[in-house]
C-alpha cells in the first residue's frame, strides 16, 4: 500500500510536542541532532567512493556498465580497457535491469520513480539516442527483461493486469506490437528463449525453495510443465542448449545445494554438471558462438568463476581472479571474451575481462575510492560461533564476517544483519563499514544467522513460520560469543538492520534490551500482521511463504506475541529508525507505528522519513545524509556510551 504525501502532515501533526521535526527538501526528520560539519568532512572521502558493475555488451565490443557520477547509478559505455566511461542516460532515479540487445546497438533498462518499485522498461536506441517507453507508463512492476537470440523479441515479467500476477509479455521490436502470452496467476519469469525464438522456457516462482520449470509454445499459447524430482525444488537459471533440443538449468532437486545440470531429452538422461562443488551454483552464461558456458559459485561467501566446452562439458583454464564477490556476467558477441564484475572487502566493484584464448585477466574499470588509502582498508575473517541448537549431535555453528580494527581494544561493537531473511550478507565493499573501522575502531560483525541463503536448503528453512524467533536465538548467541572475545567489548554492542534486518533489530532489541546499547532500523518490520496487510499484492504470497499465512488463526496468534510493536515497551534503549515514503515492500506505517510506540513508553528515538526513497536509500545525497546521521546516533548511544 502507498499512500499519499497528503496523509503525511497529519500524522506528523500529531507528534508529541517535545518530539524536535525537521523539513528540508524530501527529509523529514524527528530528534535527529544536527550534523557537525567535521563529521561531514571526515565522512566526505568514504562517501564518494562508486562502482562499476558489468551490463552486457554492443555489437562493436565495447561494454555497458552501471555506475554513478552525480545522485544515482546510470548506463555508461566503455569502449577500450581502462577507457572514459560515456555516461548515456542522466535521469534523477537509478536505473535497473539494464540490458544490451544482441546484435542491436541500443539497450533496455527499467526506471521507477521515488523507489515505487514499479518499474517501466525503455529502449535507449544508440544510433539516434531515443529512448522509447515499452511498457503501459502506469502503476505495474515491469521487470526481468529477456532477449530472444537474435534481438528481434523481448520478453519480460508484468502486473499490468490486475497488479498482483506476474504475466509474461513479449514484445516485438521491429513492429512494436506488444501481446501477454502467459496469465496463469502467480509470479512467472522467462528465462530462455529457443535458437528459433518459438519457444520460450518460463518458471513460476511459489518461495525460494519452490519453483516450477515449464516450456511454453509462443504461436498456440500451449504451456507444458516439466518433472520436477522429489515434487518440490529450487531452480535458477534455465536455458536452451546451442542446438535447441537440450536444456542447462540450476536445481537443487534431491541435493543440498544449487547445481548446474544438463538435460538431454533424447536419452532422458541428466547430468549434474557442478556436483563435486558442495556450494551453490548462481548463476551460468552461454556464448552466442554455442561453445562455452560459464558459471559461478558461492563457496562460502567468496565467488568462484568456471567456465566448460561444450557440448564437451571439459574445464577450461582460467587466469587467476582476486578473491572476493563474483557480480553479473557474460560473453563478448564473438564468444571470445568473458566480462566479469568483481568486488572484495577491500575494492570497489569494477569489470574484469577474461580473454578465453590468452588466458588473460584484463581490467576494463578502475572505480575511484575518494581518494582514500587502500592499503588501510580492512578485510574481514570468516568465524564460525556455536549457538543454542545441534547437528548430529554437534553444537550447531553461524557464519559471521567479523570486520576487526587495528589496535588492541577493547571496541565497541555493531551486529549488521542482512535483509531478505532469504539473502547472505558476502565480504563485498563497504564505505561505511571502513570508516567505522579506520576512524572510529568500531568492529563490525556480519552474522549470516539461520534462514539466510548460500549455506543449503536446510539451513534456509530454519526460520520459516513459527521457527521465526530461532533466527533471534542466534544473534543472543553471537552477544554470547561476543563477551569471550577479550579484544570487543560487550558492553557496547549495537545491531543494524534493513528490511528483515530492521526486524531483526527490533527483536533483539526487545529479547537483548539489556546487552544491547542501541539500534539502527532501516525500513524494518515492527508486526508481521500489518506488514502482510499493507504489503503490495503481488508480494503478499511470496511473504507468507517465508513468515506464515497470517490468515490462519495460530500464525496470526504467533505473529501478535513475537511482533516488536507487541513488545514495545521492553525496547529501552535508544533507536533510530529510518524509512522511505514509497516502500512498496515494507510500507513506512511500519516505521511510524514502533516510533509512536516506543516514544510512548518514554524510549529515546531518532526518526528519518525520505518522500521520495522506497525501500532503502538510492539518492547520493539522502544516502550520504543517512550515513552522517548514523555515525553520529553510534558516536552519542555507541562509542561514547557509559
Amino acid at each position: 500500500m502507498i499512500l499519499s504525501l497528503a496523509l503525511v502532515a497529519p500524522v506528523f501533526a500529531a507528534t508529541p510536542p517535545a518530539v524536535v521535526r525537521e523539513d528540508v527538501g524530501n527529509r523529514v526528520s524527528e530528534n535527529v541532532p544536527a550534523v557537525p560539519a567535521e563529521l561531514v568532512e571526515r565522512l566526505s572521502r568514504y562517501q564518494n567512493t562508486r562502482g562499476a558493475s558489468f551490463n552486457g555488451w554492443l555489437p562493436d565490443g565495447s561494454l555497458v556498465i552501471s555506475t554513478r557520477f552525480g545522485e544515482t547509478n546510470q548506463a555508461h559505455r566503455v569502449r577500450m580497457p581502462m577507457g572514459a566511461r560515456e555516461q548515456l542516460t542522466f535521469y534523477p532515479e537509478p536505473l535497473s535491469a539494464v540490458s544490451p540487445a544482441p546484435g542491436k546497438n541500443g539497450f533496455v533498462f527499467g526506471k521507477d520513480v521515488g523507489g515505487s518499485e514499479f518499474w517501466q522498461l525503455h529502449w535507449f536506441d544508440l544510433d539516434t539516442r531515443a529512448v522509447t517507453m515499452l511498457t503501459d507508463g502506469k502503476r505495474s512492476q515491469n521487470s526481468a527483461p529477456l532477449w530472444s537470440e537474435d534481438g528481434r523479441q523481448l520478453a519480460w515479467s508484468s502486473t499490468a493486469r490486475n497488479g498482483t500476477d506476474y504475466d509474461l509479455w513479449i514484445r516485438d521490436m521491429a513492429t512494436g506490437e506488444s501481446r501477454m502470452v502467459l496469465s496463469e496467476g502467480g509470479l512467472w519469469n522467462a528465462t530462455g528463449f529457443s535458437p528459433d525464438g518459438g519457444k520460450l522456457l518460463v518458471t513460476r516462482y511459489v518461495s525460494i525453495n519452490e519453483s516450477y520449470p515449464g516450456e511454453l509454445d509462443l504461436a498456440t499459447g500451449k504451456l507444458e510443465m516439466f518433472p520436477v524430482d522429489g515434487g518440490r525444488a529450487a531452480f535458477g537459471g534455465f536455458q536452451y542448449a546451442p542446438d535447441g533440443k537440450g536444456v542447462y538449468f540450476i536445481s537443487d532437486e534431491e541435493r543440498q545445494f544449487r547445481t548446474l545440470r544438463f538435460h538431454d531429452p533424447e536419452s532422458g538422461r541428466t547430468e549434474l554438471l557442478s556436483g563435486n562443488i558442495p556450494w551453490d551454483v548462481e548463476g551460468f552464461d552461454i556464448s552466442a558462438d554455442g561453445k562455452h558456458l560459464a558459471f559461478s559459485t558461492n563457496e562460502d561467501g567468496i565467488g568462484k568463476l568456471h567456465v566448460i566446452t561444450l557440448p564437451g562439458h571439459q574445464p577450461v583454464a582460467l587466469p587467476e581472479l582476486p578473491v572476493g564477490v563474483i557480480g553479473s556476467f557474460g560473453f563478448s558477441p564473438d564468444g571470445q571474451r568473458l566480462a566479469v564484475t568483481l568486488n572484495s572487502a577491500t575494492s570497489p566493484s569494477d569489470v574484469h575481462v577474461v580473454e578465453l584464448g590468452s588466458q588473460r585477466l584484463v581490467q576494463w574499470t578502475a572505480s575511484e575510492v575518494g581518494g582514500l588509502d587502500v592499503a588501510k582498508f580492512r578485510a574481514p575473517t570468516l568465524v564460525r560461533y556455536e549457538t543454542f541448537d545441534q547437528v548430529d549431535g554437534k553444537p550447531r555453528t553461524i557464519p559471521a564476517f567479523y570486520y576487526r580494527p587495528a589496535g588492541d581494544g577493547p571496541f565497541p561493537v555493531v551486529i549488521s544483519i542482512h535483509g531478505g531473511p532469504e539473502a547472505q550478507s558476502l565480504p563485498s565493499f563497504n564505505p561505511t563499514v571502513q570508516f567505522m573501522l579506520e576512524e572510529l575502531k568500531v568492529a563490525v560483525l556480519v552474522p549470516n544467522v539461520r534462514g539466510s541463503a548460500g549455506y543449503g536448503k536446510d539451513y534456509l528453512q530454519l526460520d520459516n513460520g513459527m521457527l521465526r524467533e530461532d533466527s533471534v536465538k542466534d544473534i543472543g548467541a553471537l552477544l554470547d560469543w561476543i563477551a569471550k572475545q577479550p579484544e570487543l567489548d560487550a558492553n557496547r554492542v549495537g545491531v543494524s538492520g534493513g528490511s528483515y534486518g530492521g526486524y531483526m533489530v527490533l527483536a533483539s532489541m526487545t529479547h537483548y534490551n539489556e546487552r544491547i546499547r542501541a539500534g539502527i532500523d532501516v525500513v524494518g518490520i515492527s508486526d508481521f500482521g500489518t506488514f502482510l496487510a499493507n504489503t503490495e499484492s503481488y508480494r503478499r504470497d511470496l511473504r507468507r511463504a517465508e513468515y506464515g499465512d497470517e490468515r490462519i488463526p495460530e500464525m496470526k496468534a504467533f505473529h501478535d506475541r513475537i511482533a516488536p510493536l507487541n513488545n514495545a515497551h521492553k525496547i529501552t534503549r535508544p533507536l533510530f529508525v529510518a524509512q522511505g515514503l514509497n516502500d512498496p515492500r515494507v510500507p513506512w506505517t511500519e516505521a511510524e507505528q514502533i516510533v509512536k510506540a516506543v516514544r510512548g513508553n518514554g524510549g529515546d528515538v531518532w526518526y528519518l522519513l525520505y518522500k521520495d526513497e522506497g525501500h532503502g536509500f538510492r539518492k547520493k545525497t539522502n544516502s550520504d545524509y543517512f550515513g552522517a546521521a548514523s555515525v553520529l546516533f553510534w558516536q552519542q548511544h555507541l562509542i561514547n556510551a557509559k
